[in-house]
């Protein structure tokens, strides 16, 4: 079968090589747009924390945690090196010690195998692990939370795809769509023909349906992330630290500390802003003053996709036989990715996902950021 996935951040890395893996021809077709998510995502592996409650959203969420050692070992196998991934640990920091025994019972109540150990951890022992924090900040560990660099993440996946066959081009893609079926994509004046089209596009995927009458309800939601440099510091073992807010650091093995976001409506505006600064900068050194004294590296700007309830959106286009859309992840996107990559690489080969869908129908209408359910973190 001919796949053609349109967008290859990291749920459409994850859809190409899962259909490689399975067989199928894919091509793989990228506009390498300025702001997208994967690129600049810090990515935290930590469900059991988040306030999600969304019963169909959570077990995604917590499915997603749990399949990054099964990827990891199946890229290895086809000889990917440069992955990005390392369970490192998080700890949830506050001073309240009445916030942190909530945050500690659900943390609890969520527990598997995957989480690893959960602890509660005194301010002295949170800052050894963490050295940056400010005294007096508790935590509850959780020793199975872990990072993810997803640019190495979503080239490890494509790289194994291209292993196992398939191809890679640049430009910006048009559905070819007649007699209500998907037939492939064009390229400039070049059609490239398909069975399936599976449309990961991210923030940039209503313009490719608008032609069709199809107006799927994805807004682009602006984050700024800034990325710290502490010189001399061996950071490499830090684990993400989730403070009592939508902030959250975590730090590489480079010396570099990532602290963010924000959660902005502001279109496609490609832009570092004083205001977008002054917050992440300023919440990363209310949690961890020692950072004080970092050297700012850069600020990374992404468009999260997010629709009106916060949901991701994996499934089918009414009317367009063939044509399969993944979105919507939003701040989710690099802990859901790669397993819901896998379930639209199922989807658009006629299997049954080993996860239900259902509860994922894509949404169509006016987008909107509605707050039918709590972004996650």
């Amino acid at each position: 079968m001919r796949v053609i996935v349109v967008g290859a951040g990291i749920l459409g890395a994850s859809a190409a090589y899962h259909l490689a893996r399975a067989g199928a021809a894919v091509t793989i077709v990228d506009a390498a747009h300025e702001g997208r998510a994967t690129a600049a995502g810090a990515g935290i592996i930590c469900p059991w924390a988040t306030g999600v409650e969304d019963p169909g959203f959570y077990a995604l969420y917590a499915a997603g945690a749990r399949y990054y050692p099964e990827l990891v070992a199946g890229l290895e196998e086809l000889g990917e090196r440069e992955i990005g991934y390392a369970r490192v640990g998080a700890l949830c920091v506050g001073a309240d010690e009445g916030a942190l025994d909530a945050i500690e019972a659900v943390v609890r109540r969520r527990a598997e195998a995957a989480a690893g150990e959960i602890s509660r951890l005194g301010a002295s022992e949170a800052r050894a692990l963490f050295p940056p924090l400010r005294p007096g900040l508790g935590a509850v560990s959780v020793s199975g939370g872990a990072r993810v660099d997803g640019r190495k993440m979503s080239a490890s996946m494509l790289g194994a795809a291209e292993r196992l066959g398939a191809l890679r081009r640049e430009g910006t893609a048009a559905l070819e769509v007649a007699g209500g079926v998907v037939h492939g994509v064009r390229l400039g004046e070049e059609r490239l023909a398909a069975e399936r089209v599976v449309v990961t596009a991210g923030a940039w995927a209503p313009a490719l349906l608008k032609p069709f009458g199809r107006h799927l309800a994805i807004a682009p939601q602006r984050g700024q992330i800034v990325h710290l440099r502490l010189p001399g510091r061996d950071t490499g073992t830090w684990p993400v630290v989730l403070p009592m807010s939508p902030h959250y650091l975590l730090a590489f093995a480079d010396s570099r500390v990532v602290v963010g976001a924000t959660r902005e409506e502001a279109g496609f505006d490609y832009r570092v802003t004083a205001q977008g600064l002054a917050e992440v900068l300023g919440e990363a050194l209310r949690v961890a003053p020692g950072l004080a004294d970092a050297t700012l590296l850069e600020t990374r700007i992404g468009f999260r996709p997010v629709g009106p309830d916060h949901l991701p959106m994996l499934g089918g286009v009414p009317g367009v036989a063939g044509l399969v859309i993944g979105n919507g992840l939003g701040a989710a996107g690099l802990t859901i990715g790669p397993v819901a990559g896998r379930m639209l690489a199922e989807l658009a080969l006629g299997k049954a996902p080993e996860i239900d869908p259902a509860p994922f129908a894509p949404s169509w209408g006016e987008p909107g950021m509605g707050a039918g359910h709590p972004a996650p973190r």
